[in-house]
């Protein structure tokens, strides 16, 4: 069974970092193009970033670009958002999406990420 585990969510003040890492299981993850999304109560579901399957396509949304980096490790099944310079506006539930042509889509069950003002 296909999993995407999220971790790393928390509180953080206005200014500060987290990172987020989204690992699968039962996946063959070196396929799959990864996104993360992100969800705030009463919202559409925003895409944050993508990367392709072997990592050397990128693409951000334009409310987190140069702030927020992208990246995975093939070889142990895991994506990864580093988060810097977060605001306020970052709050939201953070989820990782596993895309691939003629496949399912998968999706983590997200890890919630606040920032103070």
């Amino acid at each position: 069974q296909v999993q995407l585990v999220e971790s790393g969510g928390g509180l953080v003040e206005s200014g500060g970092s987290l990172r987020l890492s989204c690992t699968a299981y039962a996946l063959l993850f070196n396929d799959y193009i990864m996104s993360w999304y992100r969800r705030v109560p009463g919202e559409a579901r925003e895409l944050v970033a993508s990367i392709s399957s072997r990592g050397g396509t990128t693409n951000y949304g334009d409310s987190v670009k140069g702030r927020f980096t992208i990246s995975r490790d093939n070889a142990k099944n895991t994506l990864y958002l580093q988060m810097n310079s977060l605001k306020p506006e970052d709050t939201a539930v953070y989820f990782c999406k596993a895309k691939h042509i003629g496949r399912p889509v998968y999706w983590g069950q997200g890890t919630q990420v606040t920032v103070s003002s």
